[in-house]
């Protein structure tokens, strides 16, 4: 990622952390800033001007790119988590390299749009279908990471561990381009990949049924010795946790902190089916919890404890998943108005808690601990939204994060920077000309 040099921001409002700031001057150089001025109710010289709000820059937790390709076809009907996998399934059969970049490219692009500046891509399409090895065993995830960088975010590619369909079954037909046979051949492969200037490198568990127990330990060993993120699909269905008590005697989640995956490195995502007992060793671990809430909502998998995971010490953090849709602020709402329906009690998170869970809670949980703040130090990523729309005309200014995660949506993202360049500049993309196009194109490559 290439820095701009030294440069300006004016931001007409800006939401530091706590309350909203008119007029605050943001200084940067080589992609993070330097200074933070308050109290400066013109913009400088030459500086960049932001009006709206600006945020610290969003950050996407749990993505799947090519579930993007579904959006739309598995509304058709009704059917259940089992069968809308049978339909990812096809999908995944038809990625190659090239076309997996063209889609990830275009949907890293409309993440951009939508004010996201980093992106954790849970990543297991490794192979060829049948599971041969491509020339660069790692090609499809170097095919992302070259795809964040085309669209201008950052990407902690959380290089996923899918070794069974089951619990003591093998790969299907379709799961062996995903497998690496075992752990350390899994372990093997992804030692290669490099971080950059915008790429981490973490590690995930697809799930207990698809990395047998045994295995475990050496997934968490690799991402231990690292101090990786490690992300792992944690009690997303019913029948997970059956099968698994079946296989183990035990929940998913004591099975994971018997073999020592739980830790504050590591975030369960989804964590929606869980005991008493499951939240307290998450919490109590200092586990972390990503919500992906419109996915949850589109498969019908249910509402996870969110509160009681955050009181017991579990960081929130949020992901659009299979990209039903793509937009943090809509999944910073979904939580709260989520849980206002569970209980029938409103006000479980304020608006600066959930937008904390967009962005800061979020980079944290992907190894980017240097962004999430407008402040000297932080890595120079923002996100300003309109306060002037149809959607958001009206509130105060000082109401600003109410705003955003009462009723914004990504179409109110105006400008979005990453380390201190532009782009998403007055709502269009910068480095993908016409993103709807693009999208378009690498959706119908998949179709054939």
């Amino acid at each position: 990622m290439t820095h701009p040099p030294t440069r300006t921001y004016w931001l007409e409002h800006a939401w530091l952390d706590t309350h909203v700031e008119p007029g605050v001057a943001v200084e940067v150089a080589d992609g993070a800033i330097t200074a933070v001025r308050t109290d400066v109710p013109a913009p400088p010289p030459g500086a960049e001007i932001l009006r709206g709000l600006t945020m610290p820059g969003l950050a996407n937790a749990h993505s799947h790119a090519f579930h993007r390709a579904l959006r739309g076809t598995v509304q058709v009907g009704s059917g259940t988590f089992w069968t809308w996998r049978e339909v990812m399934y096809a999908v995944a059969d038809k990625l190659t390299p090239q076309t997996y970049h063209a889609l990830a490219r275009a949907v890293y692009a409309e993440m951009a749009l939508a004010g996201v500046t980093s992106v954790g891509e849970f990543h297991y399409v490794h192979h060829a279908p049948g599971g041969a090895r491509y020339a660069d065993p790692n090609a499809m995830g170097e095919a992302l990471i070259e795809a964040a960088a085309d669209a201008g975010i950052r990407i902690t590619l959380l290089d996923t561990a899918y070794l069974s369909s089951g619990f003591g079954q093998p790969p299907t037909a379709h799961q062996l381009r995903f497998s690496d046979g075992d752990a350390e051949a899994w372990a093997e492969r992804c030692s290669v990949l490099k971080e950059r200037d915008h790429v981490r490198i973490g590690a995930a568990i697809h799930s207990v049924r698809a990395v047998p127990a045994d295995q475990l330990e050496t997934v968490a060993r690799w991402a231990d010795e690292r101090r990786a993120p490690l992300h792992v699909h944690l009690s997303e269905q019913t029948a997970e946790n059956d099968a698994c008590r079946e296989a183990h005697g035990c929940t998913p989640t004591q099975l994971l902190a018997l073999h020592g995956v739980l830790g504050p490195r590591t975030t369960g995502v989804h964590n929606t089916h869980l005991t008493a007992e499951d939240v307290s060793l998450i919490g109590g671990s200092g586990t972390g919890t990503c919500m992906c809430p419109t996915t949850e909502r589109d498969l019908a998998d249910g509402i996870g404890p969110a509160v009681a995971l955050q009181n017991e010490g579990s960081p929130l953090c949020l992901g659009s998943d299979s990209h039903a849709v793509i937009d943090l602020l809509e999944e910073a709402r979904a939580m709260e108005l989520d849980e206002r329906l569970r209980t029938r009690t409103r006000g479980h998170w304020t608006a600066a808690t959930l937008l904390r869970a967009a962005s800061a809670d979020g980079h944290a949980a992907l190894g980017w601990q240097q962004a999430g703040a407008i402040e000297a130090g932080a890595l120079a990523d923002l996100t300003t939204i309109a306060l002037d729309s149809v959607r958001t005309a009206g509130p105060l200014p000082r109401l600003g994060a109410e705003t955003a995660v009462f009723a914004a949506s990504a179409a109110d993202v105006r400008h979005t920077v990453v380390g201190g360049r532009h782009v998403v500049r007055d709502g269009a993309h910068t480095l993908v000309p016409d993103v709807p196009q693009a999208l378009a194109q690498a959706v119908d490559a998949l179709r054939g």
